[in-house]
């Protein structure tokens, strides 16, 4: 490394990693867990869980880039992002198992109890997406001030994808499955199996969160901030401006959300493989390993070949690519259904949706690696124009698409539920019936149908309207290596005198 040139070194590398995994861990335990325990656990009804997201999500509009102006405002002895990466993973432990202890246990099922139920989920889900945010956006933000070298901020950034996903990978394949094995082991005890599930999924999800906060926390301890801060404050309307003013980042920001429904895949598979391939009350966790190996498969071999492929091709085209190759696949997944609707837990199928989720998750890693590299690129095209650099407002932005993808994919989710049924009580019978010993397969066909079209035909649709803004997208590669080349020599002279 040139005396002249700022970069990680590979400890504070690999502690950023661990972070990054744990921190994802959190987000999948609320992201994927706690969507299953108010659905079918505490049988909250579809459409006001998808109204107090959307609010939540409407909020988040407002507080993620008020964060972010507060991390560009930050001015310490440790950094912008370090000081909320030392102290949000304990605020964020305390309030993603309070999302699960709403602590009403009784079998009433009267207004009032149902009330308070929805509340607490309402409150406490919003309170967990602002705590959340006061750690994201500095943990991604931290990237561009790790580093000036562009080949080494695209390869971390590859990394904490991979990161990310592993940290995912871990919940999404442990948190329902454990939770009911071990709410089934705590039948004999509490006497209920709606108690004895619900004890299960708050002892499961807290002991996951205790190590996924503790993952979180090495980031804030080891990392370090290596490129110098701008002197120049902005309020947060000027922010807003700032934001929509940069055109790579706004065309980033409108295909983020226009492939928002891709977000449905993340609430709806542990639902949908519960149901169709475990009846529910049986044993899913191959089918689980077979499927989430093949998104997360893909997903990884994607992330690890984009820092190398960014080397020989242009970003923009690779985003485009990616794009197409996860969104074709992901319009199969339902004609699939349609071909075999009681057959895709045998062998033949199994591979076909193998291949078919291997080939959604590419295009989907591959995705999350360009969008995190292009809004860092973004923030050093607004220091090059205007001697600003807004990371921490524009890696809002990427916390904001995640979150607000997430509230639309659950209105989309809820209206689907609704349509057919599948909410609240019916859900609830719906469980009894499978534990009696009728087939979901057969019996729920529309519940299973509309499981798979959710998974299916949104998130296709949302990926090829997303192209459109990128195709105009307002920097080459070429002319962005010529800024960093730029903002190196301006900051190398400014340090000189």
């Amino acid at each position: 490394m040139s005396n002249n040139v700022r970069t990680y070194t590979p400890k504070e590398r690999n502690m950023y990693l661990l972070g990054m995994a744990g921190q994802n861990m959190i987000y999948n335990i609320i992201g994927t867990g706690l969507y299953f325990y108010f659905q079918s656990v505490i049988f909250i009804p579809a459409i006001a869980i998808s109204i107090f997201m959307a609010v939540a999500r409407v909020w988040d509009a407002i507080n993620d880039p008020m964060m972010g102006t507060f991390v560009d405002k930050t001015n310490s002895k440790w950094g912008k992002c370090r000081p909320y990466l030392l102290f949000s993973p304990a605020l964020i432990l305390v309030i993603t198992i309070l999302t699960f202890c709403n602590g009403i246990y009784s079998s009433s099922n009267s207004t009032a109890t149902n009330t308070l139920i929805v509340g607490w989920a309402a409150v406490s889900y919003i309170l967990w997406g602002m705590c959340y945010t006061v750690g994201d956006i500095p943990l991604w933000g931290v990237t561009s001030r790790m580093t000036e070298v562009e080949k080494d901020r695209a390869s971390i950034l590859s990394l904490a994808r991979i990161a990310a996903g592993l940290g995912s990978g871990l919940v999404l394949l442990t948190i329902t499955p454990v939770s009911q094995a071990l709410g089934k082991a705590l039948e004999g005890t509490v006497h209920s199996t709606t108690k004895s599930q619900q004890y299960g999924f708050i002892i499961v999800a807290a002991v996951l969160a205790l190590v996924g906060c503790g993952l979180f926390q090495l980031t804030g301890i080891f990392v370090r901030e290596r490129v110098s801060s701008t002197e120049q404050k902005f309020g947060f309307i000027d922010n807003f401006k700032i934001m929509w003013g940069n055109k790579p980042f706004r065309k980033q920001l409108i295909s983020g959300i226009l492939r928002s429904p891709i977000q449905i895949l993340l609430s709806v598979a542990m639902t949908l493989v519960s149901y169709y391939y475990g009846n529910y009350f049986g044993n899913y966790m191959l089918y689980m390993i077979i499927l989430g190996g093949g998104i997360f498969g893909g997903q990884f071999i994607a992330m690890a070949l984009v820092p190398k492929l960014i080397e020989k091709y242009e970003k923009t085209k690779l985003f485009i690519g990616s794009t197409i190759i996860s969104a074709v696949p992901f319009a199969l997944i339902y004609p699939i259904y349609k071909i075999a609707p009681e057959d895709l837990d045998k062998p033949f199928w199994l591979v076909v949706l193998l291949i078919v989720f291997a080939f959604a998750g590419a295009g989907m890693g591959a995705l999350n690696v360009l969008q995190s590299v292009m809004i860092a690129d973004a923030v050093d095209y607004e220091e090059y124009h205007k001697g600003f650099r807004p990371d921490g407002v524009f890696f809002s932005g990427q916390s904001f698409i995640t979150k607000l993808s997430s509230g639309i994919s659950s209105i989309i989710q809820g209206i689907g539920y609704s349509i057919v049924g599948f909410s609240g009580d019916n859900v609830n019978l719906c469980n009894e019936a499978l534990r009696a010993g009728a087939s979901f397969k057969t019996d729920f066909a529309p519940y299973a149908a509309m499981m798979f079209f959710l998974c299916s035909i949104p998130p296709a649709i949302g990926l090829f309207l997303s192209i459109i803004p990128i195709k105009n997208y307002g920097m080459t590669d070429d002319e962005h290596r010529s800024m960093l080349e730029t903002l190196v020599a301006r900051r190398n002279q400014k340090e000189e005198q």
